[in-house]
């Protein structure tokens, strides 16, 4: 029980200095933009290759296992469309974006610490930690909406090719699903969960770069275990926010 504890006390103190206010606006915006680049607008192309084929994969599945007489035919769309707003456009996308991102994130900073780069903003007096992370938490906080719709419109592409093209059901009964019994909260929901999913993947992946140790292979532990905990702390977060949301 020590080591979970001091590693959360850990974390909030390094928050702490991360959240302090900026020296200079100007340089810390321009450090921000870069960050919405690299670290939202590059994962545009792996969120619509995998949103877009999960979004057919989903309406092949439903429409395939639960086929009946009894069944109306729209009830292939509307459950393509509750399972890409509810959890896999917000929560399942996150978990990816928490391999390719917060990888990414942890190895940087990582290797500015074994580089001794950081040592050499903190003699300069920088806040080193406001400097390298605020601007990550920030960014990615700020592209990750974005995201989500792309994700959103991208599954729902994907699955009006497979009725198109597949043949599997007619198109007018998906968009008649799609359509029925839309409640907007659900897009607002996704918005909410995803924010709060990307604030762990930055400030986690960045706490675990930040305080690594050693030299390179720490900084490839240091990656894993970032992407380690992203993954189980969006987990535990989805169920309580969920709940908090929609209970």
């Amino acid at each position: 029980m020590v080591r979970p504890i001091s590693t959360l006390g850990k974390y909030l103190m390094l928050m702490g200095r991360v959240f302090a206010r900026p020296e200079r606006i100007r340089m810390y915006f321009k450090q921000y933009i870069n960050e919405m680049v690299q670290l939202g607008i590059n994962s545009i192309g792996i969120v619509l290759l995998i949103s877009f084929f999960i979004g057919a994969v989903i309406c092949i599945q439903i429409k395939l296992n639960i086929e009946s007489p009894w069944m109306p035919r729209f009830v292939v769309g509307y459950t393509t469309r509750e399972i890409l707003l509810l959890e896999f456009s917000s929560s399942i996308m996150c978990l990816i974006l928490a391999g390719k991102v917060g990888s990414n994130i942890a190895s940087e900073i990582g290797t500015m610490r074994v580089t001794q780069q950081i040592d050499a903003l903190e003699i300069m007096g920088i806040n080193s930690a406001s400097y390298l992370i605020l601007p990550k938490i920030l960014g990615l906080m700020t592209i990750i909406p974005l995201l989500v719709i792309f994700s959103i419109f991208a599954g729902i592409i994907g699955a009006f090719c497979t009725a198109w093209f597949a043949g599997i059901m007619n198109a007018t009964d998906l968009e008649y699903g799609l359509q029925y019994c839309f409640i907007e909260w659900y897009i607002w929901c996704s918005f909410i969960k995803s924010l709060f999913f990307a604030f762990i993947i930055a400030s986690v992946s960045a706490y675990f770069g930040y305080t690594v140790e050693g030299g390179s292979i720490a900084v490839g532990k240091a990656s894993t275990d970032s992407v380690v905990s992203s993954s189980v702390l969006i987990l535990f977060s989805d169920l309580i926010l969920t709940q908090l949301l929609m209970g």
